[in-house]
């Protein structure tokens, strides 16, 4: 009767042989061999079985280190090559075997067979007959036929002088590398990679053995590069506890390349560790424990392994799509997500900076995608605070992040790319527990343009890095690995963030809202022509923020010519006109961070450049009207563009659509009734002069709502008089509406035009019209029963008509002066006449005189004749020009050199 391993283990008695099978694990020397039965549910019992009546030499062993005073023993003559004869016999092949005797100590003997039944070969027999060991002869029973055999073939092999009776000495040496050469790592450098013949002697866990490399000898302990298995941890009283599948994984190595030839790599020697990978005949021992799930990756030797680290993830996530074993309970991290959404092409509307951009999908939606592990160039926290007076602008003064930005925009700017997204990093909340969290829940993915990752090829120009994740997280890029082999490119070749050269530095100027830089800059802009510019912000549809880069400095640039629907921030009360949304879209997409080209005609009184813009020969002005998201404005009369923006106006009228849907075409007869009767309106009405600015504006308040403004001023200084507001409680932002204390020391309503620092605020006095530099602590904020939907804004801005301010400072002075020596705080009489670009303007009576004060300017020399076209104005126009000739044939003030403009007179510095 035959019986297995496990039966026996659990108590068959030795006194009697039974026929037993088991596969050989492991061969210990020339006469001792570990069998185990089959796997059942986890690792299979084990016994080592030692062959009666014969003894074969022993093995070398190395004393413990505990025991300082006993000596490493070496091998005994032909004793490795008994146990080589024994191992490529029967490593991992089935045999029987029955038990003779069984020692007190628990030592089992018998006799082997290869094979199913003892027909099979008898593996002491053999060993005797190749004089590989030698015959018990004490106590030999005559009668027993298999013990009169062994001595017959011991005999044989004596006269034969096979083996240990051969004349040769049969001496092997065996050294441990770790104790027999100095540097491991250069041994390991010698081999250059190759493939090594070598057979596995031990497995310490799935992960870890231990083997021994031929021709020469040697005993090295092998990591397996890239991977980790679960282990064994020493516990304190010595004793081994398994983590979860450890026991199992170690099985699997052991059952495939315990004392099996292999081929081994030695790719790696960092601190004396050798990372290495085994290949067997039947396979990649290092893929085959990641595809059971047996292992996971690691990143710190995943670099080194030279069979291609994409195998290692595949294996990985097979077994993780598969939930086998370590990952059972695996959820990927876009487990949630259709498949939809999970992969999709997308047009690029935006680099946010160098790790996010905004796509636009095929349903029209705008979504913020990061780029998967990857972090942008930042600054570390002493750098960031050194000049804290100075407004911080992470892209200019980050190093290398305008680079990345720029690298992303020229790449990727309205092209359509491939997004696979990797993860879906969730919100997490700042240092400060509040209801805002420090970073909004952010779709991760991999980013791809005609097969090339961004993220790599940006980590490879050194203008970005890698985030390092713990070995268990598992939301990261899924070419993770690229990304660090890309990174460890750019860092030997000194690119980018990693080069050792000075940082570049971009010294951009702000511009915008700035009236005095912008003066400096207006007629270089004028005489360029059509500069290249970058659109970096679109405000709304005709209001954006351009970079120059030929100026280095961003300004504020509104399209010329066109009349666009206002948004909220600019309509008080906060109510947007129709279309205004899809205008700002529109003109988002097709211009945001986009080179375009630039004409600079003007500048208005807030220091925003007027112009027109150009991009791939598309005027972006047109191309509002030509889609109904804008109107053309009468300003657009004087350019060359005009025609066009008609004609364009005129198709979107007919179109009926947008802007345009609820438009009434008037009749032809009604539409020439109306231009015949067309004259002059002379509607003047009585207003209270308060301000005059340097251009020769000026701020007036309606005379009839002079009661109202009385009123709520009182009101107002009664509350605050009775409930004062607290000192430095009100922060200032632009925009931001108002109370400030004047040089009088009375309260006024406010808008806050530019915060430079909390010691200089810029105000604008709403209801008179000056402005004023004060400390926040001057400002509070306006009580909701005095805002300017209980009153409107009372001071309301306005231009002469007619007339044409000179460019000359000390001219233009001088007709200010004027002015405010003889209207200023006073009551006067006003009409207006057209509209302008920035107010409306008018003519202005003195309200005792009845005389005009443009007029009187222009008969004193101090301003010179706009001319205008329209019909109902030339009465005006001739009269104005009238006054011009006086002044210029007694030649007052700017005519006291006679009439400055002709072509040759520009160094005077007028121009008509």
């Amino acid at each position: 009767m035959a019986t297995s391993v496990s039966a026996q283990v659990q108590g068959t008695s030795a006194s009697v042989p039974v026929l037993q099978r088991g596969i050989v694990k492991m061969v210990l020397s020339g006469c001792a061999i570990i069998v185990r039965g089959q796997p059942r549910g986890g690792p299979p019992p084990e016994r080592q079985i030692n062959l009666s009546n014969v003894r074969a030499g022993a093995l070398a062993r190395r004393a413990a280190q505990s025991q300082p005073d006993v000596k490493d023993t070496p091998d005994e003559p032909w004793a490795f090559q008994a146990r080589e004869f024994l191992r490529k016999k029967m490593i991992g092949k089935e045999v029987c075997f029955t038990v003779e005797v069984k020692t007190l100590q628990g030592r089992e003997y018998g006799m082997v067979y290869l094979g199913k039944d003892t027909s099979g070969e008898n593996i002491a027999e053999s060993l005797v007959a190749e004089g590989l060991a030698v015959v018990r002869r004490e106590g030999i029973r005559g009668t027993s036929p298999e013990q009169v055999r062994l001595c017959d073939l011991e005999d044989q092999a004596k006269a034969a002088k096979r083996g240990q009776w051969s004349e040769g000495g049969g001496a092997h040496t065996i050294r441990d590398l770790k104790y027999s050469i100095e540097n491991p790592r250069h041994f390991v450098d010698s081999l250059h990679q190759k493939p090594v013949n070598a057979i596995i002697e031990h497995v310490r866990d799935g992960s870890v053995v231990r083997a021994l490399l031929l021709p020469d000898y040697y005993l090295v302990t092998v990591m397996l590069s890239g991977v980790k298995c679960p282990t064994f941890k020493r516990e304190a009283d010595g004793s081994e506890t398994p983590e979860p599948f450890a026991a199992e994984a170690k099985f699997f190595t052991e059952s495939r390349l315990l004392q099996r030839d292999v081929q081994i790599i030695l790719e790696s020697c960092p601190n004396q560790i050798i990372l290495g990978t085994i290949l067997h005949p039947n396979g990649n021992i290092t893929e085959l424990l990641l595809k059971e799930g047996f292992a996971r990756c690691v990143d710190w030797s995943m670099a080194v392994y030279t069979q291609g680290a994409e195998k290692l993830r595949a294996a990985e996530r097979s077994a993780k799509e598969r939930k086998v074993r370590m990952w059972k309970d695996y959820v990927a991290p876009t487990a949630n997500l259709d498949q939809k959404d999970r992969q999709f092409v997308a047009k690029v509307m935006q680099v946010v900076n160098a790790d996010a951009i905004v796509v636009k999908l095929n349903s029209g939606e705008y979504k913020t995608i990061h780029l998967s592990s990857i972090r942008p160039p930042r600054i570390e926290g002493e750098e960031k605070n050194k000049d804290k007076d100075k407004r911080f602008r992470p892209l200019y003064d980050i190093p290398y992040m305008f680079e990345a930005r720029e690298f992303l925009r020229k790449k990727l700017i309205g092209k359509k790319v491939n997004v696979m997204v990797d993860y879906i990093r969730a919100a997490t909340a700042g240092a400060e527990t509040g209801p805002v969290p420090a970073f909004p829940e952010r779709t991760c993915a991999t980013v791809t343009i005609g097969g090339i990752n961004i993220a790599e090829a940006l980590i490879s120009k050194g203008l970005a890095t890698v985030i390092r994740y713990r070995q268990d997280d598992d939301q990261r890029s899924s070419h993770y690995d690229e990304l660090l082999a890309a990174e460890a490119r750019a860092i030997k070749n000194g690119k980018g963030l990693h080069s050792k050269k000075e940082v570049p530095i971009h010294r951009v100027a702000d511009i915008s809202g700035e009236t005095q830089k912008a003066k400096q800059f207006l007629p270089f802009l004028q005489r360029a022509g059509r500069s290249e510019a970058v659109v970096e912000y679109v405000f709304s549809g005709s209001r954006l923020k351009l970079y120059m880069p030929k100026e280095t400095c961003l300004i504020t640039f509104l399209l010329a010519g066109i009349e666009c629907p206002r948004g909220s921030r600019n309509i008080p009360g906060g109510i947007a006109e129709p279309f205004s949304e899809e205008a700002m879209l529109f003109t988002k997409e097709l211009v945001l961070q986009r080179e375009v080209e630039v004409e600079v005609e003007s500048m208005d009184k807030a220091g925003n450049f007027i112009g027109w813009l150009h991009i791939e020969g598309v005027n972006l002005s047109v191309a509002l009207v030509e889609n109904s998201l804008s109107k053309v404005h009468f300003t657009a009369e004087r350019s060359a563009y005009c025609k066009t923006l008609q004609s364009a106006e005129e198709t979107a009228r007919q179109r009926k659509d947008k802007i345009w849907a609820n438009y009434v075409e008037k009749p032809p007869a009604e539409l020439a009734q109306v231009s015949e009767e067309k004259e002059r309106v002379a509607n003047y009405r009585a207003v209270y002069v308060t301000e005059i600015t340097d251009g020769l504006h000026f701020y007036a308040q309606d005379v009839e709502t002079g009661e109202n403004l009385e009123n709520l001023m009182e009101t107002m200084r009664a509350e605050l008089a009775s409930h004062p507001p607290v000192e430095g409680a009100f922060s200032a932002h632009r925009g931001d509406h108002c109370i400030a204390k004047f040089a009088d020391g009375e309260w006024y309503r406010a808008r806050v035009e530019k915060v430079e620092s909390p010691a200089k605020v810029h105000v604008f006095y709403i209801d008179y019209g000056n402005r004023e530099i004060v400390s926040s602590v001057r400002l509070a904020t306006l009580p909701p029963s005095f805002s300017t939907r209980t009153l409107p804004s009372q001071a309301t801005e306005y231009a002469f008509a007619f007339i044409q301010v000179p460019q000359d400072e000390d001219a233009r002075a001088d007709a200010v002066d004027c002015v405010v020596r003889d209207i200023q705080n006073t009551q006067c009489l006003l009409n207006v006449e057209y509209p302008g670009a920035t107010c409306p303007l008018v003519t202005l009576q003195f309200s005792d005189s009845k005389d005009d004060v443009g007029l009187g300017l222009v008969k004193e020399g101090l301003v010179m004749v706009e001319t205008r076209k329209e019909k109902h104005l030339q009465k005006m126009v001739t009269e104005y020009l009238n006054g011009q000739e006086s002044a210029k044939s007694a030649r007052l003030n700017i005519w006291r050199y006679g009439d400055f403009r002709a072509d040759d007179a520009e160094e005077f510095g007028y121009s008509r």
